[in-house]
């Protein structure tokens, strides 16, 4: 395994960082989610997070985390490969933790309403 930490992978890092990772979950969140939403017991909390992440009454500190956190989990390699059903995703559901963890305040009922909606929404199709 990686001497990667969560904690690193949660870095807001610089502007050119965080716009990437704003622009890598803006266009890759939907289409990896309906992919893995069946597999993924964290769903709710992903979307939940997104719409946090999208939300602009959300400090840019916690938007810059979540997105880090959700960046991680769209793109294709990461620490444990997500071909590896349930195990490959446990990496990702690490990272979101910590990241809401981190967050928990900016967390509103009305984004997990949301999150509701979509996967309601998702399963329908």
């Amino acid at each position: 395994m990686s001497d990667i930490k969560y904690g690193d992978i949660l870095e807001p890092g610089d502007e050119e960082t965080r716009a990437e990772n704003e622009r890598t979950v803006r266009e890759g969140f939907w289409g990896k989610l309906r992919k893995t939403a069946s597999h993924i017991p964290f769903a709710r909390d992903a979307v939940a997070a997104y719409y946090c992440a999208t939300d602009s009454e959300t400090p840019l500190g916690a938007r810059a985390v979540l997105y880090a956190a959700l960046a991680y989990f769209v793109m294709p390699a990461d620490l444990i490969p997500d071909i590896f059903l349930f195990v490959g995703f446990t990496d990702d559901l690490a990272v979101l933790t910590a990241a809401l963890t981190m967050i928990r305040r900016n967390m509103r009922i009305e984004h997990y309403d949301r999150a509701d909606a979509a996967l309601t929404t998702l399963g329908d199709q």
